[in-house]
């Protein structure tokens, strides 16, 4: 994407978030789950020689099964989404090494970037409304803030440095796809986000231009902190110094559990707020049981209530939940900010 065009998409993005909450889609993993693949079409032709299993490797069916996910991808921008997230939540060196395919980490970017982009314009084309994608760049399998050896806790299983590089490949990879946002998510280990937000800005200098970045925490559970320990207003003020288009919360709680949270950071906040919570809590199988109904009940007082900008789904939402949330905000006033009159372009 070119600097122009991408001020261009830049401006039309900041013009939408003054007058409409808009909507980012939801749970990748339990629609590519229903879709029962196997080994062999995880594989295709391409690593059918590949020397361990890849199934599971959610990620590398951009690659491997581009149509299916660009059709997953559709349902979404269907069902009234906004913002696309590229399917690139594992994307990282750090994260594919369980699978050996660091090696094929640049080009899952690149390729999750390209079909997301082909189904926003496949949609534009069959509805005039022009949809955005986010590059995704998930909290890897490694934290930086703490060891994984209770008896070494000096032990660190990722260093700054790697955590930075390897966010660098996937960044530059996703802009040459053609996003149009940075999405920094799940947020577990702030260490690990300033190591992909360092990385990001460094890419951002490379290029000569900026997009714009969402930053999504998780809380942990009903303690009310991340898992390296911080509110999430010592979050917000964390990560603020990138200027963020977006920070907010998504996964682990359910927009009932999360509602706190989200007001908490909206106090402080000078950026959108971001909302994208799970279908509730997992019950005894590990499955969410919220009905799009239900959640998007919950999630359309968060619009009402004046709490949020951009508001979504995590685990266990379909396309159905996102098009009940989407019909929940439809013309409720967002939440009102600076940023959208100060924005920075080039």
């Amino acid at each position: 994407m070119s600097k122009d065009l991408a001020n261009q998409r830049n401006q039309e993005l900041y013009a939408r978030a003054k007058h409409e909450i808009l909507v980012l889609d939801g749970a990748m993993g339990s629609l590519i789950q229903d879709l029962k693949f196997t080994e062999e079409q995880f594989r295709a032709e391409k690593y059918a020689d590949w020397p361990q299993d890849i199934k599971g490797n959610n990620d590398i069916l951009s690659v491997t099964q581009p149509e299916a996910i660009k059709q997953l991808h559709l349902q979404y921008l269907q069902a009234g989404a906004d913002i696309l997230e590229t399917n690139t939540f594992s994307s990282t060196t750090i994260a594919q090494a369980d699978y050996k395919m660091q090696d094929e980490a640049y080009n899952i970017n690149l390729q999750s970037a390209i079909v997301a982009q082909q189904a926003c314009a496949e949609h534009l084309a069959a509805t005039g409304k022009q949809c955005y994608v986010a590059g995704t760049l998930g909290p890897t399998n490694r934290t930086a803030s703490m060891s994984p050896d209770v008896n070494d806790p000096g032990f660190r299983a990722v260093t700054f440095d790697q955590l930075r590089i390897a966010y660098g490949e996937a960044t530059r990879a996703l802009i040459i796809g053609g996003v149009d946002l940075i999405l920094v998510e799940t947020i577990f280990d702030t260490l690990n986000a300033k190591a992909a937000l360092f990385a990001v800005e460094e890419v951002f200098e490379e290029i000569g231009y900026r997009l714009p970045i969402m930053i999504s925490g998780t809380i942990t559970d009903l303690s009310g902190r991340t898992l390296s320990g911080q509110t999430p207003e010592a979050f917000y003020y964390s990560i603020n110094h990138v200027e963020p288009f977006s920070v907010g919360l998504n996964c682990a709680l359910g927009a009932q559990e999360m509602r706190a949270h989200v007001q908490s950071i909206g106090a402080v906040a000078t950026s959108l707020v971001c909302a994208y919570p799970n279908a509730g809590l997992p019950n005894e199988f590990g499955e969410y049981d919220e009905s799009p109904e239900y959640m998007a009940k919950l999630v359309g007082e968060f619009a009402t209530a004046g709490l949020v900008n951009i508001v979504g789904g995590c685990c266990g939402t379909t396309p159905a939940h996102i098009k009940a949330i989407a019909d929940a905000v439809k013309g409720v006033t967002p939440r009102q900010v600076p940023i959208v009159e100060t924005l920075k372009f080039g």
